[in-house]
């Protein structure tokens, strides 16, 4: 589907701010509880975990603050996930320092939906700059077969958005695919707009796979949104087709375009669908019921699993059926992010068997 370099040492490679999420036990709300799991967590690893667990090699770009307790229990976490990372460590210097984000976030119940805030204050990863990093032994000597980004690290901070555009312009030039969620957050761009619409719009012209849901190419990289209206589900497939059409007259040399697509009956029953887009064909997973314990993650899920398939060689249609069932996945998972035993279990979930193996 995507012709991929062949003696690159690593599948992925990510640059990510890491921090914590604090949820909730027993699936409460975050302002009546005492008692919390913490995990280490960012959106762009959960999209390397489905690779990582099934056994492809992931190397994250990162920050640290140096001899804190929470920089080594992030780094414990990405070993056990089995991925290699390297970067620069800050000093914390003062109390009022640097520090990893910290995601606080309840999973919702039956009719209660799930919340969420984010405090980044003094969130180490804003300060990531290229030359903390030695690109030419990475993308040159190492090698990378796709590198993964996000719009929420491209638009942390001016350094993140520059180091971003550098790691893309580099991973590109050493033969790397580009694979870009243009994860749109609204609050990051206040005051930002000119500068973050150049950069989102040079790093979507380097991607090979650009994802995202009609807002985010809309507000991202100013493509006109569909014409088509209605909220069922047939009018949202054939509203991104008709957008997916003008983006590729813009970025002609991106060959996957996908979303997803989700309708909410209760925190915990959702209809889960994908539509990806590869040359003039559609893959189109009209929403099936899941069963959600979580649901923060799934999209991540979706993008990991569809990555696997591309790095595997499958073509669109194996692709996004494995990447439906990784997001589905990992909404069955107290971590948001998926951790697939083997590809068995993945495809029992797209075949719909959840009976018991023995």
């Amino acid at each position: 589907m995507i012709e991929l370099r062949n003696n690159a040492k690593y599948a992925l490679v990510i640059p990510t701010s890491m921090g914590t999420r604090l949820t909730p036990v027993d699936h409460q709300p975050f302002h009546c509880s005492d008692t919390f799991k913490m995990q280490a967590t960012s959106a762009e690893s959960n999209v390397g975990s489905v690779s990582s667990f099934l056994g492809l090699p992931v190397k994250i770009l990162t920050a640290f603050v140096k001899d804190s307790p929470v920089a080594r229990f992030i780094k414990d976490d990405l070993a056990r996930r089995h991925m290699d990372y390297e970067g620069p460590e800050f000093e914390q210097s003062t109390p009022w320092g640097v520090r990893h984000q910290i995601n606080m976030a309840d999973s919702g119940w039956g009719s209660r939906g799930p919340r969420v805030q984010n405090d980044r204050a003094g969130e180490v990863g804003r300060l990531l700059n290229v030359k903390d990093f030695d690109l030419d032994r990475i993308f040159r000597d190492e090698g990378a077969k796709i590198v993964h980004m996000s719009g929420l690290i491209a638009a942390l901070s001016e350094d993140t958005s520059q180091f971003c555009l550098e790691v893309a312009r580099a991973a590109k030039k050493h033969g790397a695919r580009i694979s870009f969620d243009l994860n749109h957050r609204a609050s990051f761009w206040v005051g930002r707009e000119e500068e973050l619409s150049a950069a989102f719009k040079e790093i979507a012209s380097l991607s090979d796979i650009l994802i995202g849901n009609e807002e985010d190419f809309q507000l991202c990289l100013d493509i006109q949104g569909p014409e088509a209206g209605g909220k069922d589900i047939a009018a949202k497939i054939e509203g991104f087709k008709e957008m997916i059409r003008r983006v590729k007259k813009e970025y002609a040399d991106t060959t996957l375009f996908a979303t997803t697509l989700r309708e909410v009956e209760s925190a915990n029953s959702h209809m889960w669908g994908a539509i990806v887009s590869h040359g003039e064909e559609y893959m189109v997973v009209e929403p099936r019921q899941i069963g959600v314990l979580d649901r923060i993650g799934g999209g991540d899920g979706f993008v990991g699993g569809l990555l696997y398939g591309v790095l595997n060689g499958w073509d669109v249609e194996k692709s996004t059926q494995f990447g439906w069932a990784t997001g589905a996945l990992a909404a069955t998972m107290l971590t948001d992010y998926g951790q697939p035993a083997d590809e068995d279990q993945v495809w029992s979930i797209w075949q719909g068997n959840a009976r018991v193996k023995r």
